[in-house]
């Protein structure tokens, strides 16, 4: 099983700007998807976006033109950028191998 590790959450004002990381355990050049979600207390996981092992990448409409997702295979890592962020952001943000690997999450509390 894949292990994926966060990092990179914390707290920022609206407007300003974040980068998580996701440590992938194996080689992320030949995992075909590694996505992240976002989830806040009590409502389920909600897709944020997902990179392929061809590069190519997918946003949620509600961030596509604020937050990039992408990938250093030297690192075996995904980083989402987060520009603009707005208090609805706020969320643990996690990240995943498809069908069932996830990290621990990292938070990311975004004030007015």
């Amino acid at each position: 099983q894949v292990q994926l590790v966060e990092s990179g959450g914390g707290s920022v004002q609206t407007g300003e700007s974040l980068r998580l990381s996701c440590a992938v355990s194996g080689s992320i050049g030949s995992i075909h998807i590694v996505a992240w979600y976002r989830q806040t207390p009590g409502n389920e996981r909600k897709f944020v976006a997902l990179i392929t092992s061809g590069g190519s990448t997918t946003c949620a409409d509600s961030v596509k033109d604020r937050f990039t997702i992408s990938r250093d295979i030297s690192k075996n890592t995904v980083y989402l950028q987060m520009d603009s962020l707005k208090p609805e952001d706020t969320a643990v943000y996690y990240c995943k191998v498809p069908p069932a690997s996830w990290g621990q999450g990292t938070q990311v509390t975004v004030s007015a």
